[in-house]
């Protein structure tokens, strides 16, 4: 009987490894085909790297034959309908703008912007036109949260300041506030650094060539920011301007940004005038929640001397808010209500207050067509509509 068990035992385990066996050779032969998948796949792992490679060589001979290829070229425009009472209505072509940029390398670019302002530019009345170099700067990268500047470009204020393309924004003129008081678009020559401190919250510092609000007291237009920009254009360059702006985007569809820009003698060392520092304080918000957006925006001037308090233009000022909202992709509507003071060509210091209501529709989305109705109290009486058509690429 023991023997019979033995025996049982013995043809089991006999068996059992023989099962092994064969389990282990069909183990080899699974292994030796994984073998074989990879070396397939390593082999064409480096066929694929040795195809990137030379795309990449062929890439940098092109560039090298071709030096346009890493050259970009973009613009926008507007064209604009104005029928206001009292005046005559007028249809002009507002702006042609071409932008050429450059890439040198991965951290070196050029951007220039080049601009004929109302379609026809010389001497007389009946060319009322302006050529003008609005931007030209080199921007290099030194790490990725630092990139700095250096040539001609756009004042880090406001909200249209940088971002002032016809589809960006409703409405078919700039709004009174930000074209008066900051005044946009404005450009200085100098040089200008953009520091990510966090995630969404960056800080610009700037210094820059500064305004010139004075050529004879008595003339009307002394003291004005926006008469006062001087386009770096034989700039007188005798008293510097300082800008810092901080800007927060870290929570969706929120942007809030402050800007305070100090210039040590806005009449640039004017004979005859008092020296007169100028502070610039803008604030702005802009909120957008699915199809409707807010913006809103604050802006003060303070300057110093007696001829600028004897003007009433010490301090100017001006504010608005505008909500819009997104009917379609192609349809939007908005509302605007503006305060602001020491219009161009007026001494008093009496508001201009302006309500605009209005629609844009979007062609594409580079593609606008835009028509509003606007109200202007205050020290201006007037009413009228406006009709434009604008475009960027």
């Amino acid at each position: 009987m023991k023997k019979s068990i033995i025996a049982t035992a013995l043809m089991s385990l006999f068996a059992t490894n023989a099962m092994a066996a064969e389990e282990t050779q069909e183990l080899r032969e699974v292994i030796a085909e994984q073998q074989k998948v990879l070396q397939s796949l390593e082999k064409r792992l480096n066929e694929t790297e040795s195809r990137l490679e030379a795309t990449a060589d062929q890439m940098d001979e092109n560039a090298s034959a071709n030096p346009f290829a890493n050259t970009t070229i973009g613009g926008y425009g507007e064209l604009h309908y104005n029928n206001y009472e009292d005046e005559d209505a007028e249809i002009d072509f507002h702006r042609f703008v071409l932008f050429f940029g450059h890439e040198f390398d991965s951290k070196t670019r050029f951007f220039s912007e080049f601009e004929l302002e109302h379609s026809l530019a010389g001497d007389g009345e009946d060319k009322p036109g302006e050529v003008e170099l609005e931007q030209a700067y080199v921007e290099y990268d030194y790490s990725k949260n630092i990139t700095t500047k250096a040539g001609l470009f756009l004042v880090p204020v406001g909200i249209i300041n940088e971002t002032h393309e016809p589809p960006t924004f409703y409405g078919v003129e700039r709004n009174g506030v930000e074209k008066n008081i900051i005044p946009a678009t404005w450009w200085e020559a100098g040089l200008a650094g953009n520091f990510k401190v966090a995630p969404g919250l960056s800080i610009d510092a700037a210094i820059t060539s500064g305004l010139n609000v004075v050529n004879e007291v008595t003339d009307k237009n002394a003291y004005l920011i926006r008469k006062g920009r001087q386009k770096v254009a034989e700039a007188s360059a005798e008293n510097l301007a300082y800008t810092g702006r901080v800007k927060y985007t870290a929570i969706p569809g929120l942007e809030l940004a402050a800007t305070l820009q100090y210039q040590t003698d806005i009449t640039q060392s004017a004979a005859g005038v008092d020296e007169a520092a100028a502070t610039l304080i803008e604030a702005h918000a802009i909120y957008q929640v699915n199809d409707f957006s807010i913006r809103a925006l604050y802006a003060t001037w303070d300057i110093d001397g007696d001829e600028a308090e004897s003007l009433g233009r010490d301090e100017q000022t001006g504010w608005y808010v505008e909500p819009s909202y997104k009917i379609s992709e192609e349809f939007g509507v908005f509302a605007r209500y503006a305060e602001y003071n020491n219009q161009a060509g007026d001494s008093s210091s009496e508001a201009v207050e302006t309500t605009t209501v209005g629609i844009n529709y979007w062609l594409h989305e580079d593609v606008v067509f835009k028509a509003d109705v606007e109200e202007l109290g205050g020290s201006k009486d007037s009413k009228g509509f406006n009709l434009g058509f604008g475009y960027q690429f």
